[in-house]
């Protein structure tokens, strides 16, 4: 396929740059698009296109909480962001990666992509075993994935004194605690934050185009343009974790 790209301007199949039924807008195009040295049928096309969301996004969480050899994390949701942040602190060094999450197919493949404990209790029962795998410290490191207000509170009984939550889930709360018993006290950093994921492309496409990742594994189902409504409505209800979508 050849493309003609030009700031906020318009690519097609035949690389003809205007306005036709057929073509695609790519805004900013100068700085976001990004060329794949592979055919459009080649077997990397799912792990590459992780790269524009979900990878990105798991390795941002992970590079926020400065996730190393010797660290300790805890990843909280077994979506797709989640099981690539247990990939992304695994090819970081984590020496110990505590999946939470209850999905069996979700979690077996959090286990093969580095995580070396899975916890399906949540709330109070899930930070007392994050707690017993830990000898009760809880870990360097608390990946929260969900955006839910739940998994937060998750997130500050299993973080350990002087550690790091790292927020990639989009909250979906305006007010959490913060004061000196959840994280002041406790000298707790929060961060995290939407993925630059344009600026980690570089060095994590290297890893894929090696074969020493396949962080397109997390895509359990394609569909086609039409069939997209149905490919959320299948995320939705827990049938799919990541629907790709093929033209």
């Amino acid at each position: 396929m050849q493309t003609s790209c030009r700031h906020g301007g318009f690519w097609n199949a035949n690389g003809v740059d205007g306005g036709q039924a057929e073509a695609i807008r790519v805004p900013l195009a100068d700085g976001t698009v990004v060329a794949a040295p592979v055919g459009e049928d080649s077997p990397l096309i799912p792990s590459l296109l992780t790269l524009s969301d979900v990878y990105g996004t798991g390795y941002h969480a992970a590079i926020k909480a400065n996730v190393s050899p010797r660290t300790t994390v805890t990843v909280i949701g077994d979506g797709a962001v989640g099981l690539l942040a247990v990939l992304s602190a695994r090819q970081l060094g984590a020496e110990q990666i505590i999946l939470m999450g209850r999905h069996a197919a979700r979690t077996t493949l959090g286990r093969e992509f580095g995580a070396t404990d899975v916890v399906a209790e949540r709330g109070g029962e899930g930070i007392e075993k994050v707690r017993e795998l830990t000898r009760g410290d809880g870990t360097h490191v608390v990946i929260e994935a969900v955006g839910h207000m739940p998994a937060y509170e998750q997130a500050v009984g299993a973080v350990r004194p002087g550690g790091v939550i790292s927020r990639v889930g989009v909250p979906q709360y305006e007010n959490a605690p913060v004061g000196f018993g959840s994280l002041f006290g406790r000298n707790i950093t929060l961060t995290g934050g939407p993925a630059p994921a344009r600026a980690y492309i570089p060095a994590l496409m290297r890893g894929i185009l090696a074969g020493q990742v396949n962080p397109g594994r997390v895509f359990d189902r394609e569909v086609t343009l039409d069939q997209t409504p149905q490919g959320y409505q299948d995320m939705n209800a827990r049938r799919a974790l990541k629907v790709l979508v093929r033209p």
